[in-house]
């Protein structure tokens, strides 16, 4: 027999949509401190849930404060609950249009994400908010040291190359089990991410993509045996042009070599 909620009481975290709710208002003062927040700032929180983050940002200068959230019960409570200025998009962020984040405006975007989708919604968010200005994320560990792992290291793959091609990620701060309803099994991080000029973000997304999935799906092969192997043409002759060694592995590359040679292989293909 299904359970009934009594009236007034929130439900419990949903496992389906990772929901683990941040609590601890001194670590929500230090995620939107790092926001560095202006009057003319327009704000996206990422699943605000019951509003430990929201009812600060609320008290802190801005222009214009939108919420997207995915979860019924907590949508209709913050648009029941919201502070003049606060609008309140039901909507799952991975379905958000992003390209509507424009030069137009100071867009500053946040959240505690949820882990099953974090990877997912930055790589979407770097790619296609353009006219982001700032962003500060709660995500697992593990994930916060992947974006901001440097070349040579274990952890550094598709995901720190593409991160690092479009903004600067920093891990600011750790943040224990205990802050969070229900404590989840892992620990949490908190990344800031700072846009990089227009003129250094790759032109050519879609060819950047393609080379990273085909790169780091062998990434313990050599970049000469990866291209020998690969059907889509142009990426050996420009390792050539580049004068990079075939024998090196994905990992050893910078992001920098891999916008190269992205941009080198569409002159063959």
């Amino acid at each position: 027999m299904a359970k009934t909620q009594h009236a007034g009481q929130a439900p419990k975290a949903k496992k389906s949509l990772g929901q683990h709710f941040l609590n601890s208002v001194a670590v929500c003062r230090r995620i939107v401190g790092l926001l560095s927040l202006r009057p003319e700032d327009r704000l996206i929180e990422i699943g605000p849930g019951p509003g430990a983050l929201t009812k600060i940002l609320e008290n802190m200068p801005h222009g214009l404060l939108l919420l997207l959230e995915k979860d019924n019960y907590w949508a209709a409570e913050r648009m029941r609950r919201g502070a003049p200025g606060t609008q309140v998009v039901h909507t799952d962020a991975l379905n958000f249009d992003w390209r509507r984040i424009s030069y137009r405006h100071h867009w500053k975007i946040v959240g505690n994400l949820p882990y099953n989708i974090a990877s997912r919604l930055v790589w979407d968010i770097a790619r296609q908010a353009e006219g982001m200005s700032k962003a500060v994320f709660m995500m697992q560990y593990e994930v916060a040291k992947r974006m901001t792992a440097p070349p040579g290291n274990r952890l550094y793959g598709a995901l720190s190359v593409w991160m690092q091609s479009f903004t600067r990620p920093r891990l600011e701060f750790t943040v224990e089990r205990g802050a969070f309803s229900p404590q989840p099994k892992v620990l949490s991080a908190v990344v800031s991410l700072d846009p990089l000029p227009p003129g250094n973000r790759p032109p050519q997304p879609d060819i950047l993509a393609e080379l990273l999935q085909i790169c780091f799906q062998r990434r313990r092969k050599q970049l000469g045996s990866i291209f020998r192997q690969c059907p889509i043409p142009g990426f050996t002759e420009a390792l050539a042009r580049l004068d990079i060694d075939a024998t090196r592995r994905p990992e050893t590359l910078t992001p920098d070599d891999f916008q190269k040679l992205g941009e080198n292989r569409r002159d063959f293909s």
